[in-house]
């Protein structure tokens, strides 16, 4: 930095480079909605100054202003300090930071996924794109699927179903890409019942939406809008909760990959692959590497590698209760799940609620006289010396028994004298 001052053209250099990166992203008042276009399509990230969070997204989020606009994109993209234009704020209802969201045509598309370029930009450009994308050649289905590991298609002419196709697009467009096609763009070995149909691609195979059997279509989308089996992380295992799916996950160690490691993998994979067709509508399949997410969950240390099936609708989730080493005691616990011969543990009650509260405390403190244990000592002293002077001052204030007695003796004499004075005023 030192050899930066003392050069003055590349200090200019870096200098041009900050302003320009800083062009491409607009800091956006309480007079933004007075002022925008109708047709505008906005990416605002909410933050606040004293956020670390915000602060680490910063630079990523100018490098997504800078690269949206060489791609010629026609979206705009602004940030906005909660804790000064709290009338904005209000209108989006900030509650944390940072809060990304997508304003396109007065709709609000909130953003929940991972703090990365990479997931943000696939939000901004799906979501600003087109709802429906049509795709009007062979070429172009097969680009889409090389693309995307799942994509949903609609076959056929307008309908009662493409109407609810499109409606489920409006809500759904955040998680997933939404694709139109006619019959004759599908490949050869895509075979359809009847149309129109609406059509999954996923994990190198296809299946069709059957109102009878799968029900709501908005609700099949959002179950089915999961790879097979894929590695899931602590944002994807959140967003699995709304799928109504119960999530088997294999958990690997992340430093190293072991033999048993691999051994629960394979296993969870031949399972979602084999036996698809029985447990697909209850679970989802995966891995994860990552265990702090779920070392939250159950409160405790967890096991690796090892087997645990999650319920994200109320945090609850199932242990086997032996080792899970061939196939046979992977379908007996998931078999056993579905029966209800194996218990869900954990959950959302009063009592779960209040031992969570009382484990997340103790894990931050934990942290927190891991990395700075000065600072620890004094936030978890200062409270207690409080509490101790307080009490010492009620007690150094209270009367004493010698105190009361005084008092007492004092009291009977006052009485007589003042009936003596009485008497001689008589």
């Amino acid at each position: 930095m030192s050899s930066v001052r003392r050069n003055p053209v590349l200090l200019f250099s870096v200098l041009l480079v900050v302003v320009s990166v800083s062009a491409f992203v607009e800091e956006l008042d309480d007079s933004f909605l007075e002022t925008r276009g109708a047709d505008d399509i906005w990416l605002i990230k909410f933050y606040a100054p004293w956020c670390s969070f915000c602060k680490q997204l910063d630079p990523v989020w100018h490098q997504i202003g800078s690269e949206l606009k060489s791609l010629g994109s026609p979206i705009n993209v602004g940030k906005s300090d909660a804790t000064v234009s709290k009338g904005l704020a209000k209108e989006f209802k900030v509650r944390g930071y940072p809060l990304i969201v997508m304003l396109k045509k007065d709709v609000r598309y909130f953003y929940s996924g991972p703090r990365t370029k990479d997931g943000i930009m696939d939000f901004a450009n799906r979501v600003g794109g087109p709802l429906i994308r049509p795709l009007n050649s062979l070429q172009l289905f097969q680009h889409a699927m090389n693309r995307h590991d799942v994509m949903f298609v609609y076959v056929g002419a307008t309908s009662q179903l493409k109407g609810n196709y499109t409606s489920a697009a409006e809500e759904l467009i955040i998680h997933t890409f939404f694709f139109s096609s006619s019959r004759d763009v599908l490949p050869k070995a895509v075979s359809l019942p009847s149309l129109p149909a609406v059509v999954v691609f996923k994990d190198g195979t296809f299946f069709t939406f059957d109102e009878e059997r799968d029900g709501d279509l908005k609700s099949w989308i959002n179950r089915e809008r999961f790879p097979n089996f894929f590695r899931i992380d602590s944002y994807t295992l959140y967003a699995m909760g709304d799928s109504g799916k119960l999530v088997v996950l294999a958990l690997l160690e992340d430093s190293r990959v072991s033999e048993d490691s691999l051994r629960y993998k394979s296993l969870v994979e031949k399972v979602s692959s084999d036996h698809r067709d029985v447990y697909g509508r209850s679970f989802h399949f995966g891995f994860m590497e990552d265990s702090s997410y779920i070392e939250g969950l159950v409160m405790g240390d967890v096991i690796m590698p090892s087997v645990i099936v999650v319920n994200l609708s109320n945090d609850g989730y199932f242990l086997p209760e032996g080792a899970v080493e061939t196939e046979r005691h992977l379908l007996d616990f998931l078999n056993g799940i579905l029966d209800g011969t194996v218990q869900c543990q954990g959950g959302n009650g009063v009592l779960q609620r209040v031992r969570r509260f009382v484990y997340d405390i103790r894990v931050s403190l934990m942290l927190l006289f891991r990395h700075a244990p000065v600072f620890g000592c004094f936030l978890v002293g200062f409270p207690f010396a409080m509490v101790t002077v307080f009490f010492y001052l009620c007690c150094k204030n209270r009367p004493t028994t010698s105190d009361d007695d005084d008092n007492d003796s004092v009291t009977p004499s006052l009485q007589r004298h003042s009936r003596l004075a009485d008497k001689k005023s008589d």
